[in-house]
């Protein structure tokens, strides 16, 4: 072995996300946060296949500032396309493309590092880290970057699995799981349901090895999930497993941005308008709408007369994640796929950006005072950490639970109504939402709840808060393991 411990004072924690802006913003915070608030080394590795790096990737990664003690090391690429030629966006081929760098890489790059890891912190999906680091006796914690709601499903998906014959979508009544509220069936996120799919069989192996993590991490703190925390902690079931322990350490979000000249003018825009004024509709790194519907979201937006900022991207009517392996590279101009004289009509009122905007300093702004948003776990944060309101529209992936819980529990969103004979939003729809939103008293609601929640956010992860406190208990053990060696 490599290791030479006696040339660091520092403890050296690893950190492992799967591909994805989902996985990597929230790891990569962890990492600056371990070096700046709590003196850690930390190598942050990432996988890499023979496809070109996403832009927003090689932004966060390489050109927003890193601390000295922060190590991003690329893993040796992985040539999976033969594999996934035929293999729709989703989570078999992120999956595949994790499974085979793990195998060939992990065990040699932990090995090559200079000093001994006390630790490595790795994302859901990469938990074929346990039996290689398990070898070389590294201890191995989880971090969930999806809602609390989300973990304490997929902690009783072995036992739903079990106890459960057929679809989960054509069971006659929601999925109760232990401690928590209801799940509606039309709200399980995609990968549950068609339990004989590639998708199923990959999203259950990581869950069901949650259990074997020396503690998991979540993104959130204890005032945003309540009540997921509390049957996580006391519920019989989750005692019963065992689950390891849960360390909620949110809300970690993008601090900062490269701001590039384009991104200069839309916050210039910003400047021109009124407080709390304009509605910003972005449907992440990866979200994509058919054709038909993003034609419905532009002409709803004009009729509002709502100020607007619109992140345009080029439709695809195969896929809600088209842009998922893409994100942040350029595409068409969006007046070629919008509709005819969009952009000229709403000039003024409206701003149309070409597929990527600097998220984190529109929803900082004063300006901004709505977010039509997919509900991906990184932007509901996001959103809350700035006290903004949403509106829910789920593409994907475990977006429709988070719509969900963001309307009825937490009371910081509204739902859009699609009618059962439908396959779209319709127009009418989105302008009396964005109305409702922007100006009607159940905006001023949520938005109040927003802001409430902005300011727990940042107690929170104060030293004292309850995420700054759980995540210096984690630290406070590893460097005790660090100094015992």
């Amino acid at each position: 072995m490599a290791w030479a411990d006696e040339e660091s004072t520092k403890p050296h924690i690893v950190v492992l996300p799967s591909p994805g802006m989902g996985h990597i913003i929230p790891l990569f915070q962890l990492a600056k946060r371990l070096v700046t608030h709590h003196r850690f080394r930390v190598s942050f590795l990432v996988v890499t296949t023979a496809d070109p790096i996403p832009a927003a990737q090689t932004n966060l990664l390489r050109y927003t500032a890193v601390p000295s003690d922060l190590h991003v090391i690329d893993l040796p690429p992985v040539y999976v396309s033969d594999l996934l030629a035929d293999v729709p966006p989703g989570l078999t081929p992120l999956c595949v493309m994790v499974e085979h760098s793990l195998r060939l890489n992990l065990r040699p790059v932990l090995l090559e590092l200079s000093t001994r890891p006390t630790a490595i912190v790795i994302d859901l999906f990469c938990t074929q880290a346990f039996d290689i680091c398990g070898e070389l006796s590294i201890p191995v914690y989880s971090f969930f970057t999806a809602s609390t709601v989300l973990m304490a499903f997929s902690l009783y998906l072995p036992t739903l699995d079990r106890e459960t014959e057929g679809e989960f979508v054509d069971l006659p009544e929601p999925v109760q799981v232990p401690g928590c509220r209801p799940i509606r069936t039309e709200d399980l996120l995609d990968q549950v349901r068609i339990r004989k799919s590639d998708e199923y069989k990959w999203y259950f192996l990581h869950v069901s090895r949650l259990p074997k993590a020396a503690g998991i991490f979540t993104n959130t703190w204890k005032d945003f999930d309540p009540v997921p925390f509390l049957a996580l902690k006391e519920n019989p079931f989750f005692l019963n497993i065992p689950t390891p322990p849960v360390h909620p350490i949110g809300p970690l979000v993008k601090e900062e941005e490269p701001i590039t000249e384009s991104d200069k003018e839309i916050l210039t825009w910003l400047d021109k308008q009124k407080p709390d004024s304009v509605l910003f509709v972005a449907l992440g790194s990866g979200g994509t709408l058919s054709s038909k519907q993003l034609t419905e979201l532009a002409f709803g937006l004009e009729h509002s007369q709502r100020h607007f900022i619109l992140v345009g991207r080029t439709p695809n009517d195969a896929s809600a994640m088209g842009a998922f392996y893409s994100a942040g590279g350029n595409e068409d101009d969006p007046k070629t796929y919008l509709p005819e004289g969009f952009v000229k009509r709403t000039e003024g009122v409206g701003l149309v950006v070409n597929s990527w905007a600097p998220q984190v300093a529109i929803l900082s702004h004063a300006s901004t005072g709505g977010f039509l948003s997919h509900c991906g776990w990184n932007s509901t944060l996001e959103s809350m950490v700035h006290g903004v309101p949403m509106i829910t529209w789920p593409l994907y992936a475990e977006q429709r639970m988070n719509a969900t819980h963001l309307a009825e529990e937490v009371g910081v969103a509204m739902k859009t109504v699609v009618e059962p004979w439908n396959e779209v939003v319709g127009r009418e729809e989105i302008e009396r939402v964005v109305r409702m939103v922007m100006e009607g008293e159940e905006g001023k609601v949520i938005r109040k709840r927003a802001k409430e929640l902005r300011d727990s956010a940042r107690i929170a992860l104060e030293s004292g808060g309850s995420s700054g406190d759980s995540l210096a208990r984690v630290v406070k053990a590893w460097k005790l393991e660090h100094d015992t060696k």
